[in-house]
């Protein structure tokens, strides 16, 4: 269905890109009490939560708003008896609301089909109201897609039983009304919607400003309107295209998040139609069909399938618990009846899965539930006077502290409810507790429930004699590669293999070699609009179990209680498992029969012959289906010298596929046995186009041939068990890079884009999946086959003992075609070495002619030149150009001191910046060296570990660059070995010597494009003169991603390229994530003018620039900056050994060895002479081409032109004008960056404390200030410490010289990077964020004196809580949120309770946690204690043991006696600022901790504690990282600190 409002699909935009996120509140009178305050109040909801919305070029524009309440009963009476029409009693008439075209005779055809429809199904008209509006409140972009807006007035039927079959009946009349129109053909039929139609709710929406909800609906001002009940939305979308249908809320429902897995959701809905029967709709159903077809954001998706089983028959809470249920797998504080609940679910409707906070109603209950993994915050107070407000935040409702009777929030996987019928609240455990209770749901599975390796053993296939194997290997395209660096390492160490250097190979498309179908597929990751997952440390949210065979049905909840279900543990099969499900008709009374489908075709018919294959296999399982068999198993076992195997994907997608079509994927389950699957990529790739288990027996077979080579004397079985070890975690890896926590939701949800296939092949058989550039169909997948097939059994002279060599992932004689070769290598080097220009034209000429071989996309344009050229002497000079340069983002740490500094030093002489990376900066850096360069990295990263993110390293910045997602590796966090991680690098960032890095997959402040909002305007604060900078990855719909970031205010916007990339990586990601810069930034850059965005953002390219014509092209396609990495660190010394992850670089670039490092050869000269030739060659096009400013060949696509490779083999199917086409954008437009964001810091409170602490700044002296705050006062203390830590650096003042105290609920990210001397003490509450980054200052909050609230059992501070904090103290009374102290690196804090996740990757500081916690306490946690008050003896069970010990706290008196020989203090250790030896005087740490937490705080707790202090102490548990307890000892050992005073510096002279 095409959405009004938004474009039509030009270039490569297209609307299916659209994301959204939002601000959710409501308000609720739990005994159901209707007022026209509710309303009133719910509209003041929106307007504090105005910051999570968005608006776009036009002021007045916002992205949507709304807001949802009970019919208002008295409103409508009275106004429909002035019109004519006598409304029955409440309940026995409904209403709909309409959204209509302005034209005239199509809005008269739209009334008259809802009439017709009405009245055949049954129904009473009883007429129109006219909705009063004033929009003189709607942007100009809005206003000529308004649509004219009516209600519908029906009564039930005589015939309608009761009011929920009335509803039933309205939801089936507007289905059928809008498939009616929509199909009609009529011009403007696609304004037609119905927001609502219903007896009970009532939806009012639109484009507008939520603070001008009710300045254009006259409705909601007038006192008659009442309800009980206020659902609001405010919307951010990454467009602003005026959609007034994708507003929110919906029928039912208010979504903040994302479904990641929609694609596969909407595929497996439509599977259904053939199986699927209700008792409760009967024929009705049948009216439904497409069931889930009416709008294309994921929200309204999702809508629409909740409304079908509310329809069928489920409650709310039942249907909500089924399309997002908790982590019941491995959960072992989950009780049985409610995992049987879930497990017993699992077979009846896959998960939609992603991060949500959804509010959701019918009128009579109004409830919010939260996904397993809590990625949206969700705050509610309870008053005493029985109202229930519900919010993305706390303090949207100025409501008096004393009236409040609770305080908690939404937790992971958790549900709140209220019955607004009954007049209470029901909690998650009631609501489970009897829904899990109320049907025999263990005995069903007990009952109904097969275990694959149960089933007794069979007789598995023999092992294929050398030569067989051989063939075998060589048909599917084995190489050496595979072998050495994928298999082989998987067996040994059941771990996805890493690899580093990025890929400089060409496409699949473009490569002279037969490649296989999987790798002209993409993995699609989250960016931005959703967060991906860690699936390490958060594994207890993930799981890999499957199901196998036929789906009950849908709609009649009991049928999955007769119908058997085969459970597999993981995905992947041994050859016993697959003999097990091929066999399995006689072990369990022919419930399952297996049917085995031979997807080889005789070689004789050669490439022609496989569309033809293909197409009868499709009909053969259709008809398998239909004798009937549940479970197919696609099998290329049989191919021979005499027959050739179709693709295992190709055959699987198109089966699939073509089931969905006939309604019958449903009643089969799909099982692959292929010989063409071994790396992580291609089992995904099955998994997500519907393959529900997999047997790679070729790679078994493989591993069983490689197993007399491996260093281990390993059995056969280990192996395959290791190999597959490595498979699943890394199916887990990819999987979660997309957000996605079960293999059930991923099984067929397609999360791939193509790169270089066309698309008529993919509509075919991969139905949904999109490329941008078309490229290869049918016959060339088969001529590649087949020449494979010849290969193998022609007894090709090469290849006839050996496999081939591959060369994908370095350079090989007879192996792939790289762009660094030896020869590339070395002309770049004796270029900038010997500054010899004529050799870098040399090594330009090699890397820019792609006459015979195909390299990149790039290399298929041509430029248009001038008929007349400018002098070379009237271009820009090169100083000009030098400003769009940058380095590539490379830490201290991924590379040596020597090349981070040579890079830093030659950036800052050209004017250009160099990059961070994401590894901190020692502050000595900052300071001018004698000779007057500076080794300060311009562009400082702030990635998702937060390594040594404070205020002192953001105010030395240019530009602050925040990682979303990295081109070698996006979706996943960067990772440093511990081989790597010396004490210089470990102190520098804050973390354990030793100890490997891994950054977390998502940055745990930014899982929606409003924390996005959010953090872009923290680091704003802190540096208000540095530009800031989102770093995204090319994928298809980036451009869209990156319309989000500009109206999240960033500055300037990197889109990286799939080639890129330089630190260690899972091979897996380096080759299979990502696509090519070009298409990404011809996207973004078509986006942004659309969107009239462009020009108040700069846009930055990266991922593989090698060349001056690379830059022009990519100035051509859109960028205004450039960054390059791989090409300068060759230029100053690196040979692309590949080799990064291992720290034995041979030439002293990435390596910290000491001895290696001695061996960098680099020197800035030879950096400043690459970037000099790269301008000169730059100067020189642009002469050609006519311009004299570099500006003026941004966005000048019209002078490039593709050239067909017309003479390629496979390249000739290309087609590149999508990238070249020009939005038709007036001349007010800009097309290059050149206006400024506005980052609304004007209303920042800091400016008042700026002014109040103006003493303390200048001369040091202390003040104290006093002022009220509210939810939105954002970022309060941020520009305060900027302008500190500007002056005095790290050190800050001395303690307490600020003292700040406010009164309220604080707004996210209270007192972020809060400088040393800074004392912030808050009576109330704050939001998510509080103390990110903390770099010395003391928060202290409580509740406010007339509070009734116990602290301890209420919330009183948000999520992530102490996020990457550095130093500092911290006291909370009450209770934090989820990731309390992530990334902690330094801070002492103690809490009265905590939820899940707390300590996550915690590498420093101390924690005292003096109540309950939440589950995985201490994942990934490395460095730092922490302190439990374990009262329900539990703790072990929530606490994740993989990297940290359980200790009790030594007795008291043996602390005393050992007080005066305390000796071997650790102050000179660098990481946390404590006096003692972690490892011992707990106690006494302990107890001085809590008695801060009493005194600055007033805790009740606290006092109780200290007054029984012998009885609680021995109740307290210590959490202790084991390595950090090596790390400590081994430094109480070496007492010295680390001396750098050796350390070689690059300057010039060198």
């Amino acid at each position: 269905m095409k959405v009004r409002g938004l474009p039509e699909p030009q270039g490569l935009y297209t609307p299916e890109n659209e994301h959204d996120s939002c601000g959710v509140g409501f308000l609720a009178n739990i005994k159901n009490r209707k007022s026209h305050k509710i309303i009133r109040q719910g509209l003041q909801i929106l307007v504090n939560l105005d910051h999570r919305g968005a608006v776009g070029a036009d002021p007045l524009a916002g992205d949507g708003a709304g807001i949802l309440l009970q019919v208002p009963d008295r409103l409508f009476r009275e106004d429909c008896a002035g019109k004519g029409i006598d409304l029955p009693p409440p309940g026995e008439f409904g209403v709909g609301m309409l959204f209509l075209p302005q034209i005239q005779d199509t809005a008269d055809l739209c009334a008259a089909s809802v009439e017709k429809i009405t009245l055949a199904e049954g129904q009473i008209c009883l007429g129109w109201r006219d909705v009063p509006v004033d929009n003189s409140c709607l942007g100009e972009s809005v206003r000529p897609d308004e649509p004219r807006i009516r209600q519908f007035f029906v009564g039930r039927g005589p015939d309608t039983l009761d009011q929920d079959a009335f509803e039933r009946k309205l939801f089936v009349i507007r289905k059928q009304c809008h498939r009616e129109v929509w199909n009609s053909g009529v011009d403007k039929a696609d304004a037609f919607y119905m927001t609502s139609m219903s007896s009970r709710t009532i939806v009012y929406k639109g484009m507008m400003l939520s603070g001008n909800l009710s300045n254009y609906y006259l409705d909601l001002q007038d006192s008659r309107t009442e309800s009980a009940l206020a659902l609001v939305h405010q919307r951010f979308s990454t467009n602003t295209f005026p959609s007034w249908k994708l507003a929110q809320p919906f029928r039912f429902l208010c979504h903040n998040g994302e479904i990641n897995t929609v694609r596969g959701n909407i595929n497996w809905m439509a599977a259904r139609r053939q199986t699927m029967a209700s008792a409760v709709l009967g024929d009705d159903l049948e009216k439904l069909w497409p069931l889930i077809g009416d709008g294309v954001s994921d929200s309204a998706t999702y809508d629409n399938a909740f409304e079908l089983l509310v329809a069928g028959g489920y409650s709310l809470s039942h249907a909500m618990m089924m399309m997002i249920p908790e982590a019941w797998n491995d959960n072992a504080l989950m009780d049985d009846d409610r995992r049987a609940f879930y497990e017993y679910h699992a077979a009846l409707m896959e998960p939609w899965d992603g991060p949500a906070a959804i509010a959701f109603t019918d009128g009579r209950q109004i409830g919010a539930t939260l996904d397993r993994n809590g990625l949206r915050p969700a705050r509610y107070v309870v008053t005493d006077d029985d109202l229930v407000i519900m919010g993305s935040e706390v303090g949207v409702l100025d409501i008096p502290e004393e009236k409040i009777v609770q305080k908690w929030r939404l937790q992971p996987g958790k549900m709140f409810l209220i019955d607004m019928e009954e007049g209470r609240i029901i909690g998650d455990e009631e609501i489970k507790a009897s829904l899990a209770r109320a049907k025999p749901y263990q005995k069903w599975l007990d009952d109904t429930q097969i275990h694959l390796q149960d089933l007794p053993d069979e007789v598995e296939p023999m092992t294929p004699d050398g030569r067989t194997l051989l063939d075998r290997q060589q048909a599917f395209g084995y190489t050496q590669e595979d072998t050495k660096f994928f298999l082989t390492p998987m067996a040994l160490t059941g771990q996805d293999p890493i690899g580093s250097m990025g890929m400089d190979v060409p496409l699949a498309v473009l490569s002279d070699r037969p490649k296989r179908l999987f790798d002209y597929f993409k993995q699609c990751f989250a960016q931005v609009t959703n967060p991906p997952i860690d699936p390490i440390r958060e594994e207890l949210v993930m799981s890999l179990v499957s199901l196998i065979g036929p789906r009950p049905n849908l709609l009649e909840p009991d049928d999955a209680g007769t119908k058997k279900r085969l459970e597999v543990r993981q995905p992947v099969l041994t050859n016993m498992d697959l003999e097990r499900v091929r066999r399995i008709e006689n072990q369990v009374h022919q419930v399952f029969r297996t049917y085995t489908l031979d997807i080889t075709y005789p070689v004789s018919e050669g490439a022609a012959g496989m569309a033809k294959a293909v197409a009868e296999l499709c009909q053969r399982a259709q008809e398998v289906v239909e004798r009937p068999y549940n479970i197919l198993i696609l099998s290329d076992r049989g191919v021979n010298v005499d027959r050739v195997a179709i693709p295992i994907l190709l055959a699987t997608a198109g089966v699939h596929h073509h089931l969905i079509r006939t309604g019958q994927r449903t009643e089969v389950g799909l099982v692959v046995e292929t010989g063409e699957v071994r790396r992580v990529h291609d089992f995904c790739l099955l998994a997500g186009f519907g393959a529900e288990a997999i047997n790679p027996y070729l790679a078994f077979d493989t591993l069983a041939s490689l197993r007399p080579k491996m260093p281990e004397d390993l059995s056969v079985d280990e192996l395959n068990t290791r190999y597959i070890k490595a498979v699943d975690k890394g199916i887990l890896k990819v999987m979660s890079k997309m957000g996605i926590s079960t293999y059930q939701s991923y099984c067929g949800a397609q999360i791939f884009d193509a790169v270089g296939l066309s698309q008529e092949f993919l509509d075919q058989h991969f139905t949904g999946t999109r490329c941008a550039i078309d490229g290869v169909g049918m016959q060339e997948i088969a001529e590649e086959t087949v020449r494979r097939h010849l290969i193998a059994y022609n007894d090709v002279l090469p290849y006839r003992d050996a496999l081939e060599v591959g060369g994908e992932l370095a350079y090989r004689q007879r192996g792939e075609d790289h762009a660094w070769t030896p020869e590339t290598v070395a002309l770049l080097q004796h270029a900038v070495r010997a500054g010899d220009q004529a050799k870098y034209q040399a090594y330009s000429r090699r890397m820019n002619e792609q006459d015979k071989k195909l390299k990149n996309l790039r290399g298929l344009f041509e430029f248009k030149f001038a008929e007349e050229p400018i002098p070379l002497e009237k271009v820009e000079p090169v100083t000009e150009i030098f400003k769009r340069f940058a380095t590539g983002a490379m830490s201290f740490g991924s590379i040596s001191w020597e090349a981070h500094t040579n890079l830093a030093i030659a950036m800052n002489r050209i004017g250009g910046k160099s990059n961070s990376g994401e590894g901190g900066e020692e502050a000595e850096r900052y300071r001018i060296l004698e000779n007057g360069d500076s080794m300060r990295s311009g562009i400082k990263q702030v990635a998702s570990g937060r390594f040594g993110v404070m205020a002192e390293y953001l105010v030395n910045a240019s530009d602050i660059q925040i990682k979303m997602a990295q081109g070698a590796k996006p979706g996943e966090g960067g990772q440093l070995p511990g081989h790597k991680v010396d004490e210089w690098i470990a102190r520098v960032r804050h973390s354990t010597p030793g100890v490997g890095l891994i950054s977390p997959p998502p940055h745990h402040d930014i899982y929606s494009i409003e924390d996005l909002a959010q953090l872009i305007h923290d680091l704003k604060n802190v540096n208000p003169e540095a530009r800031i900078s989102v770093k995204l990855v090319s994928e298809l719909g980036v451009g869209t991603v990156a319309a989000g970031v500009s109206k999240a205010h960033a500055d300037h916007v990197t889109i990286s390229g799939y080639e890129g990339g330089t630190g260690a990586s899972p091979i897996t990601s380096i080759q299979s994530a990502g696509s090519p810069w070009e298409i990404g930034l011809a996207e973004t850059h078509q986006t942004l003018v659309m969107n009239r965005l462009r020009g108040r953002i700069a846009v930055q390219v990266d991922g593989g620039l090698r060349t001056g014509r690379d830059v022009v092209i990519g100035a051509m396609l859109g960028a205004d900056e450039f960054g390059i990495a791989t090409a300068a660190l060759i230029s100053q010394g690196c040979i692309m050994m590949r080799k990064c992850h291992l720290n034995t670089c041979p030439v002293g670039v990435a390596t910290q060895d000491p001895e290696l490092r001695k061996l960098f050869p680099g020197t800035p000269e030879h950096v400043i002479n690459f970037f000099t030739y790269v301008a000169e060659e730059i100067r020189e096009l642009m002469a050609k081409l006519g311009y004299r400013r570099f500006d003026e060949m941004i966005g000048q696509r019209d002078r490039l032109e593709f050239r067909a490779a017309v003479d390629h083999w496979k390249a000739k199917g290309l087609d590149l004008t999508p990238l070249l086409h020009k939005p038709d954008a007036g001349p007010e437009v800009a097309i290059y960056n050149c206006e400024d964001q506005d980052h609304g810091l004007d209303k920042a409170l800091d400016h008042q404390l700026i002014e109040l602490a103006e003493p303390s700044i200048e001369r040091c002296h202390p003040v104290k200030i006093d002022l009220p705050i509210q939810n939105t006062n954002r970022t309060v203390g941020a520009m305060l410490s900027g302008r500190i830590a500007q002056r005095y650096g790290k050190a800050g003042l001395d303690d307490d010289t600020v003292h700040a105290k406010f009164t309220g609920s604080a707004g996210q990210s209270f007192g972020a990077f809060l400088s040393a001397g800074v004392t912030f003490e808050l009576e109330g509450d704050a939001n998510d964020y509080v103390g990110k980054g903390l770099s010395g200052g003391r928060l202290v909050i409580y509740p406010p004196k007339v509070s009734t609230i116990k602290p301890e059992e209420n919330i009183i501070i948000g999520n992530t809580v102490l996020y990457g904090g550095i130093d500092g103290e911290c006291y909370f009374r009450g209770v934090a949120g989820e990731r309390f102290a992530v990334r902690n690196s330094g801070v002492t804090a103690v809490v009265e309770g905590v939820g899940d996740h707390c300590c996550e990757y915690m590498t420093g500081g101390v924690v005292v946690v003096l109540g309950n916690t939440g589950r995985n306490f201490a994942a990934g946690m490395s460095g730092g204690i922490a302190y439990v008050l374990d009262d329900s003896h539990d703790f072990h069970l929530r606490c994740n043991m993989a990297m940290v010990e359980l200790e009790p706290i030594a007795d008291e008196d043996m602390v005393m006696e050992n007080q005066g020989h305390q000796g071997g203090d650790l102050e000179t250790h660098g990481r946390v600022d404590l006096i003692h030896d972690m490892t011992r005087y707990d106690a006494q740490r302990l107890r001085g901790l809590i008695e801060n937490h009493m005194r600055y705080t007033g805790s009740e707790l606290a006092r109780e504690i200290l007054h029984n202090w012998d009885d609680h102490l021995r109740r307290f548990v210590k959490v202790m990282p084991v390595d950090y307890r090596r790390a400590l000892q081994e430094m109480q050992a070496r007492t010295q600190p680390v001396s750098r005073s050796n350390e070689r510096v690059a300057v010039a002279g060198e």
